[in-house]
């Protein structure tokens, strides 16, 4: 059990936290979820201690044990695999030191001897002759073989590192665990394993994660921020999502009889209090009016933008024909006589870790990059919208929003181009603003206002959830679901790739591909090897948004 009690986190005069009491217990996991800067990641810096709160505590039962995942991949360059592991219980790992250099004495003691007893018997409380050997077992889960299991950190490259810190801070069985994005940069079978070691873990686990598809695995509870509060839900965070949308629905629907009944009321009382006969009835009727209070809904503070994918034309039978593309990249093969057909009702997620082959095959199809032979063909009734993974040249313009965009839209009004852009939560003067100052978010937004804008039939998106806030990637999921032409794009985001593509492509390392009819969970299900070749990662724009 790990409890805040009154705790406010100040800059300046700004209260990030104001007043938050919440208690973790024992055999749940908790989701902490909220707006971008809202704090998920600095409440559990809170909670762990990293971070001292300007006011009120942090506290845990006697005796229990906290481990948190390590952000800084570098730390432990110096130390063996193993021992980072076991470093995840601080004590363990510091009786197995200090024995070592007592045995390692030249003029061992009597008072050596005595020392080293007790540490022994410390050491076998905590399980310890077993370290090593619980340590390798949660590596080869996450799928670090033990040829790696001595080998300094600092030989491990970026993927294996992130997986020993993982297994670190699994280590022991904590009391508590604090998972920071612990999926980042993980395959798919190290995230189910992952998925399955925290379904059956018996003690407190408080997890950030921009994936929903994980969260709903594992969370038996939702923590909410928001407005300097946490507030506790039961459930997970489709669960959290669906309801708190049907409680403000509910909420807003018995607000709108209140007030067709005061409306009602008011009449009546307009109408008859002057009048001798009816004035009793009247008096009544205001003694009731006067009862009737709206009940105050406090919307969140989230943001959640509309996005809507509407094309001008229908899209026809003839859609697109890759025949034998192929193109080499720096001496690498990146595309090895690449064909397809894509279909008038194909959504095709092109997935696995070969990000170049998928973000090259989009930049042909867009006429920005040239084959090294092939052809690709579009229908006549096409149109196509292309989202670029790097905007970089895009927005390095001095150019107002409103005015880059007015170049996509037939209708050249501001009021109108404005309109996307508030779908899109830039309001006010926001419109205003130069492309080049924009955050990362707001350049995914703007990106897509202009998708919705050119109202084409065949979107082309590479990793748009890329520097979005889960709301941001809720509206998005939701517009592609519905959108009735064709999409081509890749996606970090599990369940945006479940609920949008009816078609697989992965494209493999060298360069050929594997095309599949098929929802994305079933063609993993069916291939044991695409699993291994998933890995999922989040752009380091995105970290610092928590």
């Amino acid at each position: 059990m790990i409890s805040a009690n009154n705790v406010t986190l100040r800059f300046g005069k700004k209260a990030l936290f104001e007043d938050v009491n919440i208690k973790f217990t024992e055999g749940n996991c908790y989701g902490l979820i909220g707006a971008n800067g809202a704090g998920k990641s600095t409440f559990l810096k809170i909670l762990s201690g990293e971070i001292e709160p300007s006011k009120g505590d942090v506290t845990m039962n006697d005796g229990e044990r906290l481990s948190v995942l390590q952000q800084d991949h570098y730390k432990y360059d110096d130390y063996q695999v193993l021992d980072t592991v076991i470093m995840g219980n601080k004590r363990l790992y510091e009786i197995m030191k200090e024995k070592d250099a007592i045995y390692m004495k030249e003029d061992f003691s009597d008072e050596d001897g005595v020392k080293a007893a007790e540490l022994e018997a410390e050491f076998a409380e905590m399980n310890g002759w077993e370290a090593e050997s619980d340590a390798s077992t949660l590596l080869n889960g996450l799928g670090v073989g033990t040829e790696y299991h001595y080998s300094l950190m600092k030989d491990l490259d970026g993927g294996l590192k992130v997986k020993v810190l993982l297994a670190q801070a699994l280590f022991g069985n904590p009391d508590i665990l604090l998972l920071d994005e612990p999926t980042n940069h993980l395959d798919l079978p190290a995230i189910e394993w992952l998925e399955e070691f925290l379904i059956n873990f018996d003690n407190t686990v408080i997890v950030v994660s921009h994936d929903r598809y994980f969260l709903n695995k594992v969370c038996t509870h939702t923590a909410d921020i928001d407005y300097g509060k946490i507030q506790l839900y039961a459930g997970n965070y489709d669960f959290w999502f669906e309801s708190s949308q049907l409680l403000i629905k509910q909420m807003k629907e018995a607000n709108k009889k209140k007030e067709e009944k005061i409306k009602e009321l008011q009449e009546f009382i307009s109408r008859f209090s002057a009048n001798a006969s009816k004035s009793k009835q009247a008096t009544s009727r205001k003694r009731a009016l006067e009862k009737i209070q709206l009940d105050e809904i406090r919307p969140s503070s989230r943001k959640y933008p509309y996005i809507d994918f509407r094309p001008n034309r229908e899209i026809g039978n003839e859609v697109l024909t890759v025949e034998g593309i192929t193109k080499t990249i720096d001496g690498v093969k990146v595309l090895d006589n690449v064909s397809f057909i894509v279909g008038h009702d194909d959504k095709i997620a092109f997935v696995g870790s070969n990000e170049l082959a998928k973000t090259t095959l989009f930049k042909i199809l867009a006429g920005e990059m040239e084959p090294d032979s092939g052809t690709y063909k579009w229908g006549v009734t096409t149109s196509q919208s292309y989202f670029p993974k790097d905007n970089t040249e895009i927005f390095d313009t001095d150019l107002l929003i409103v005015d880059w965009l007015t170049q996509f839209s037939e209708i050249k009004d501001a009021t109108y181009v404005r309109g996307f852009l508030g779908r899109m939560l830039f309001a006010g003067d926001d419109g205003t603003k130069k492309m080049r100052v924009l955050s990362g978010g707001e350049k995914v937004r703007v990106l897509l206002s202009r998708m919705m804008i050119m109202g084409s039939n065949v979107l082309i998106l590479d990793e748009p959830t890329d520097h979005l806030d889960m709301e941001s990637i809720t509206a998005l999921n939701n517009g592609l679901i519905k959108f009735p032409g064709v999409i081509l794009f890749a996606s970090r985001d599990h369940q945006v790739v479940q609920t949008t593509a009816n078609r697989i492509i992965e494209f493999l390392p060298d360069g050929t591909f594997v095309d599949k009819v098929s929802t994305y969970d079933e063609y993993l299900e069916n291939d044991e090897m695409a699993r291994k070749r998933q890995v999922y990662s989040m752009s380091s724009d995105d970290e610092g948004d928590n």
